[in-house]
């Protein structure tokens, strides 16, 4: 019998190891007292394992309402596992079994889920991406390079016109990849149905004239039946992918448009601080960008190098090398996904992402570090192209710019962003 394994990092007032077997129990077949039905045989079919426990430290620490002041608190780190016959291959179900209640818990005062293992059984039953980093370059007509993106800014409040009218300066500036913001979607300034035909009509026109078609990221999110309504709208118009926000429409939502539609998904993460930000509660990337892929998410947002956020640099480039990494061990899918570099991100930071990923295929997008080049638009896009060739060529920026205008127009603009 598969089993998933799910790692955490812990705290307790009660000892990790008993902390442990209230987890296990709460997560699988146990309650708060032994139950008639609870049989041995039960157990030891369906109950949740402890497989490995190891204390860190013992400290006090009173900072949170759940702690007592003067209290001892062991920490460190749990692995359990699961029959995979408590919930089967099913995604919704298993993020219920690690990601459930246990935060609730008494006995428990931190708790982090660190990472998932996912049994064989789950890359046969979930769709995963349907292009991937492959795919999204072919379609993007990008090769040996990163993809350079951006997003239509102000957020909100262009009509379909100015949007387009944005759109067309930059694709004439030689922009790979442009996504609707998180907070436009389908809104009564800028309806999807007049939004997609003026874009795909700049679109398509420039791709006629240059045999290289910009892709655009609709944001569709919405109800499903309007989604999938939405996708078949954008297909017919001639886009090239789709957006959507993770948190907003769930797993099962994104499941749903993934085995509908027939573009790439690109995926942002909006509301991820809510289990990042805190040190003592919360759920990894490493471990939750994997649920996303599974259900089919194409592209993932990672943050980016000297973001305007709070997240460190280790962390964004921990989640992107995450992203693109195998989910299951060797003859099985791999399901990698294209990280997507974003927030506060100029010229300035690409070649340290370059060199800190170690690969060309990501996208790299930047809202004010194209829209406020000193040159404008054109000279936003060109300054991150030439970047772009200064790191894969490993040209140092500074002496890159010397004969590239664009670039050293943004070195010197957005210097300070680096880290």
């Amino acid at each position: 019998m598969s089993r998933l394994f799910a790692e955490y990092e812990i705290e307790s007032p009660v000892g990790l190891e008993r902390a442990a077997q209230v987890i296990a129990g709460e997560q699988s077949c146990g309650t708060f007292m032994r139950l008639t039905g609870e049989t041995d045989d039960l157990r030891s079919r369906a109950g949740a394992k402890v497989e490995r426990v190891i204390e860190e430290s013992v400290r006090d620490r009173p900072s949170l309402p759940c702690r007592k002041q003067g209290a001892s608190y062991a920490r460190g780190r749990i692995l359990l596992s699961w029959p995979l016959a408590n919930m089967g291959p099913s995604l919704t179900n298993t993020l219920a079994t690690v990601a459930g209640n246990l935060f609730e818990l008494a006995e428990i005062s931190a708790l982090r889920l660190l990472d998932v293992t996912f049994p064989g059984e789950f890359a046969r039953a979930c769709p995963g991406p349907a292009f991937g980093i492959k795919g999204t370059q072919e379609l993007a007509g990008v090769e040996g390079r990163p993809m350079i993106g951006t997003i239509v800014k102000p957020s909100v409040g262009l009509s379909a016109e100015e949007t387009a009218a944005l759109v067309r300066e930059l694709c004439e500036g030689g922009i790979d990849f442009i996504k609707d913001d998180e907070l436009q979607a389908n809104g009564p300034h800028c309806p999807l149905a007049e939004r997609v035909p003026a874009v795909m009509a700049v679109i398509n026109d420039h791709a006629a004239r240059m045999g290289r078609k910009v892709m655009y990221a609709f944001n569709i999110t919405d109800e499903v039946d309007e989604m999938k309504r939405n996708a078949d709208m954008v297909l017919a118009a001639g886009g090239t992918c789709l957006m959507v926000s993770l948190h907003s429409v769930g797993l099962a939502g994104l499941g749903a448009i993934r085995r509908h539609a027939e573009l790439p998904l690109h995926c942002h993460r909006n509301g991820w601080g809510l289990f990042q930000r805190s040190p003592d509660i919360g759920i990894s990337y490493r471990a939750w960008q994997k649920f996303w892929r599974l259900a089919g998410a194409d592209h993932l947002h990672v943050n980016g190098l000297a973001n305007k956020f709070s997240e460190t640099d280790a962390s964004v480039i921990d989640s992107a090398r995450a992203v693109s990494a195998p989910l299951f061990c060797e003859g099985l899918p791999g399901f990698e996904a294209m990280p997507v570099f974003s927030s506060g991100q100029t010229a300035v930071q690409v070649e340290l992402t370059y060199k800190a990923l170690g690969t060309t295929d990501f996208i790299y997008c930047a809202g004010g570090g194209i829209m406020g080049h000193p040159e404008g638009v054109s000279g936003g896009v060109e300054s991150l192209r030439q970047a772009a060739e200064a790191a894969v060529a490993g040209i140092p920026l500074h002496d890159h710019a010397r004969d590239h205008p664009a670039l050293a127009a943004a070195l010197s603009a957005f210097g300070d962003r680096l880290p």
